[in-house]
């Protein structure tokens, strides 16, 4: 280590900053060194970074188009013949290209329904937290409503009232899949709020509003990141489960559950077609969990600081 690399250590890890900028950078660069540490949870991260390359290069990956397929000659091609990498479905598409161009409805999914989802449980916790009485009465009894449902079945009532689609998809999981972080939001509000550090804001003059979004929220937002990040499998597997039973994209999109679905009349002759979309579920899920494991041994303040 060089004496530039050993000063700039000391200045990240010093227990007296001399800013809030050097504290951040403190932070988190004890946060990457408890994160690196684990390296499962950087196997993961580099699984979801790949997946982020993938569907950001789609269009240079694929070998193949994804829509259009050769019906003529490349049916049900097994993997490696003819220049399909992952042999053809019974359309003739190759199962690549469509692997690739399915990673960016995965992507776009757990995005979306995380962008959904989290901040209406984030609100929702804080606020009942905060606020308790009978507006914490109301918000977790609504709350327990939705987590009396199994997430599937509920989302599968959702969807077809609002009918098939990607779109229909994205938010009949978001709507099922904020009940989790209003209760954990809810619980982390319950520990800080008479803390002596909200009891100093208070004295301060500030208002509820301003103590539970600006003060409360970014002390939750931790584990609720940490959450999420182990959530992720659990959406991809519920899209996958729409796109199985056609309430999720529709054809011709190259959603890997709806791929399976296509596959499973062939499972026993060319297990290839209904084996590769379900491969990619699997180590895609595998990534997020092992990222989410990471995230949280590296965010949890008793872990920290050893």
């Amino acid at each position: 280590m060089t004496a530039q690399s050993q000063s700039l250590r000391d200045w990240l890890l010093s227990e007296r900053p001399q800013s809030r900028r050097q504290a951040r950078l403190g932070r988190a660069y004890v946060i990457w060194r408890q994160f690196s540490a684990n390296r499962l949870a950087v196997f993961g991260l580099v699984i979801i970074l790949a997946l982020i390359v993938v569907a950001a290069l789609a269009n240079l990956i694929a070998t193949h188009d994804p829509y259009i397929g050769n019906l003529t000659h490349a049916r049900l091609l097994a993997p490696g013949t003819d220049g399909y990498l992952l042999g053809t479905d019974d359309q003739g598409r190759d199962i690549f290209s469509r692997l690739v161009f399915g990673s960016r409805i995965t992507l776009l999914v757990v995005v979306l329904v995380a962008i959904i989802a989290a901040p209406i449980g984030l609100v929702v916790g804080t606020v009942s937290g905060y606020a308790g009485g009978w507006v914490d009465a109301v918000l977790m009894r609504i709350t327990d409503i939705f987590l009396a449902f199994p997430k599937l079945v509920l989302a599968l009532a959702l969807v077809a009232a609002l009918g098939p689609g990607i779109e229909n998809a994205i938010l009949a999981i978001a709507v099922t899949s904020w009940p989790p972080y209003a209760r954990i939001a809810r619980a982390e509000t319950l520990t800080f709020r008479r803390s002596d550090y909200i009891a100093a804001v208070k004295l301060m003059g500030a208002s509820p509003a301003r103590i539970v979004f600006l003060h409360i929220v970014p002390l939750c937002l931790s584990s609720l990141i940490v959450r999420v990040t182990l959530d992720m499998a659990g959406i991809i597997l519920t899209a996958a489960g729409l796109g199985f039973l056609g309430l999720g994209a529709q054809p011709p999109m190259p959603e890997w559950g709806a791929m399976i679905a296509d596959g499973r009349r062939f499972i026993l002759d060319q297990w290839w077609v209904a084996a590769m979309p379900g491969f990619a579920i699997l180590i895609v899920s595998l990534g997020f969990n092992l990222l989410g494991d990471g995230l949280r041994d590296a965010l949890d303040p008793k872990e920290a600081g050893q």
